[in-house]
């Protein structure tokens, strides 16, 4: 009896792995494709949706296997850590050198979810005919199942992932399959045939993803270099992001989950266009508030006004930070800003710092808003009219404010919806653009409480491309690069528009 008992907690400990490990293949899959191709909750849905229908498929097919049930569970865990541990490779190389990523994404979520489809009524019939009690078995085998699913979506986002990455998490969890699959031939060799056989090919299967591992780091860049143009130098997954820094010659480019940031080339455009038109239609300018901005581009240029005396930056992603400040490169193109004793970094979501700023009554003479595209939910949410709101409660009487808008060109909808939805709580907003090589025609918004005299604004600090003579061209735009602002909607958190506004100007330009 007691050996029996042994018996049965070995094979809830393997159902606890399992299902943690297909949990992780699930979330890895998922978080790939969004990296790759965008919109994260189509991304998601699609993998959630397909892998539940695989893994019904899986267990409707168990009803087949009639006999050596231990040999089949191995045969599966083998199959599944081979698929799964390899799964991050094959869907960045299929991004590179396929046309149907896609079918390659739905094959491999249809291929694991089957397969991991199969493992719970295996084990279950195992359990059953070695100890019976189908009350006892049920309830246990799914309590551990269960439990062992969430152990794989705490540990992916807070632990595998900003520490390993995807490749080295997914040779990892595919490590734990094959290691489950040598710990059952062990368990319960009396029951499997051929002993040798699979023996053999659990350890060749276990090297594999080893050495997978153990190589990752070179594999995935290997893999990254062809996602971009240039030489990765630089490839960090972060708690938060994918940053890769690019270099060819003497151009540094900076890439936040495959989208470009800046470009050394031609990034002055971009940031003297974004801070010196807010800083000169200011009145006061001693207080200012950047929400985004860890390259710290935004901040030399701020620091370009003598009467600044404190700079408060807002940026989620510490380590994001630490590269712009150490990277040689970065350091040397924002000048050293992130060291300057004018400047107070406060590693935290915009929005909550936005939240308990209105709380503490802290008020800034302007804000400038230099956060990423909002291609996801996330981002979204600091592009809505409560954000702004929160804004405008952070800002001075007289301040003024400028938020980056993304393309008026290639996503004119997007555009003219965020314009739209900051007037809604700011009553004055000025848009205009500027054309930067590496991104395109790029557009801002200018607001403030107060009217400002655009035809009079004059500038109090030039640069390599923004001068008094160039101001005013800023303000004015083609026909093609206008919407019909009076069919877009205000983006909201419940109803959150500019998010399809902006992937459907990407997919128009796929």
């Amino acid at each position: 009896m007691e050996k029996e008992f042994f018996s049965y907690r070995r094979l809830m400990f393997t159902t606890f792995v399992i299902s943690g490990c297909s949990m992780v293949y699930e979330l890895l899959i998922s978080a790939v494709s969004s990296y790759l191709l965008g919109d994260s909750v189509t991304q998601f849905s699609i993998t959630i949706g397909l892998y539940m229908c695989a893994m019904g498929i899986g267990s409707y097919l168990s009803k087949y296997i009639k006999k050596d049930l231990f040999e089949w569970f191995v045969f599966v865990e083998i199959a599944v850590g081979i698929l799964g541990g390899s799964c991050a490779f094959i869907l960045f190389v299929s991004n590179i050198y396929l046309t149907a990523y896609q079918l390659v994404m739905y094959l491999e979520i249809i291929g694991i979810g089957v397969l991991v489809g199969l493992e719970i009524p295996l084990l279950t019939r195992i359990i059953e005919e070695n100890a019976g009690n189908l009350r006892i078995t049920l309830s246990s085998i799914f309590s551990f199942d269960y439990i062992g699913g969430l152990a794989g979506s705490i540990a992916f986002p807070l632990i595998l992932l900003p520490q390993l990455g995807y490749f080295s998490t997914a040779f990892l969890v595919g490590s734990l399959n094959l290691a489950i699959s040598i710990f059952i031939l062990f368990s319960y060799r009396r029951y499997i045939g051929h002993f040798s056989r699979w023996r053999g090919i659990c350890i060749l299967s276990l090297g594999i993803m080893l050495i997978g591992m153990l190589f990752s780091e070179n594999l995935a860049y290997s893999v990254e270099q062809g996602l971009y143009r240039d030489k990765v130098v630089l490839s960090k997954q972060t708690a938060y992001q994918k940053v890769v820094m690019t270099k060819h010659k003497d151009d540094i480019r900076l890439y936040i989950n495959g989208n470009i940031q800046f470009s050394s080339k031609d990034e002055y455009r971009y940031h003297e266009a974004l801070v010196h038109l807010p800083m000169s239609a200011a009145e006061k300018k001693e207080s200012v508030l950047v929400l985004g901005g860890g390259d710290g581009l935004a901040v030399r240029e701020i620091l370009k006004y003598p009467e600044v005396k404190d700079i408060t930056l807002v940026d989620l992603d510490p380590q994001m930070i630490e590269i712009c400040k150490t990277n040689r490169d970065i350091a040397a193109l924002n000048e050293n800003a992130l060291e300057s004793p004018k400047l107070s970094i406060q590693n935290e979501d915009a929005y909550r710092f936005l939240e308990e700023n209105t709380q503490t009554g802290n008020i800034y003479d302007v804000i400038i808003v230099d956060l990423p595209d909002p291609n996801s939910e996330t981002l979204n949410k600091l592009y809505t009219d409560l954000f702004y709101r929160l804004c405008a409660n952070s800002l001075s009487k007289d301040g003024v404010m400028v938020v980056q808008s993304t393309s008026p060109y290639y996503a004119p909808d997007a555009y003219w919806c965020i314009h739209k939805t900051i007037k809604k709580e700011i009553p004055n907003v000025y848009p205009y653009h500027v054309q930067v090589p590496s991104f395109g025609d790029w557009g801002f918004q200018l607001a403030s409480r107060k009217e400002i005299d655009i035809e009079g604004l004059r500038l109090e600090t030039e640069g390599k491309f923004l001068c008094q003579d160039n101001v005013q061209g800023m303000f004015m735009f083609g026909e093609d690069e206008r919407s019909k602002q009076e069919n877009l909607a205000v983006n909201s958190l419940s109803t959150p528009k500019l998010l399809q506004y902006y992937l459907d100007a990407e997919k128009d330009w796929e």
